[in-house]
């Protein structure tokens, strides 16, 4: 049953594994302002203690609005293994957004603004992917417009004989050797020496 109680009778949970990012944090807080009647229809959940062990977030959002009092509801005769269970369920997500119906009803703005991870492209983007170039589906994503840097492509090995065998039977110069690593460029350039570098 749900109840609206002091917010100084719940405490937050000790060991709440969920975390939140400042920014976030701030888009939860303007939400819960824009739309309180939403805690009474989701109510924090508390054990017979008055701990929290779904709502750490809204808990900690109405005590920085100034709220006196909150909406809880009572998980009552839960084991402790139970307890710990529900709080990383409560937390976790099993389902995914319907982009498309998501792309279609809302907003890029409002979800944004409610809590939604969008990634907004640009026009200049849309058009770039709908040409086609076979890489246009990358613009825009820091992990591929990097720097101007070589790219650099890391093998790993499970056994140096293994590294070895690969090397030979490629062909491969290679112009640095440590014990665990070795670097090679493509094509093959021998490493200038210091002094070479300055005649």
């Amino acid at each position: 049953m749900i109840q609206k109680v002091k917010i100084k009778s719940v405490s937050s949970n000790p060991v709440n594994p969920r975390l939140i990012k400042e920014d976030k944090f701030l888009k939860l807080v303007q939400s819960v302002k824009d739309f309180p009647e939403m805690l009474q229809l989701r109510p924090i959940v508390v054990n017979e203690k008055m701990e929290i062990l779904g709502g750490n977030m809204r808990y900690k959002a109405c005590q920085s609005l100034g709220h006196k009092e909150i909406y809880i509801i009572k998980a009552e005769n839960l084991t402790r293994p139970q307890m710990e269970e529900f709080v990383i369920k409560d937390n976790s997500s099993f389902g995914e957004w319907d982009w498309n119906l998501l792309a279609n009803m809302w907003e890029v703005e409002q979800l944004t603004d409610w809590g939604v991870n969008v990634y907004d492209f640009s026009n200049k983007d849309v058009d770039m992917v709908n040409e086609g170039d076979e890489n246009s589906e990358w613009i825009g994503l820091p992990e591929f417009e990097g720097s101007e840097k070589e790219p650099k492509l890391i093998i790993a090995f499970e056994s140096e004989n293994l590294r070895d065998e690969f090397v030979a039977e490629k062909d491969i110069k290679i112009s640095s050797k440590a014990k665990m690593t070795w670097s090679a460029h493509y094509p093959f350039r021998e490493r200038e020496s210091y002094d070479e570098q300055y005649e």
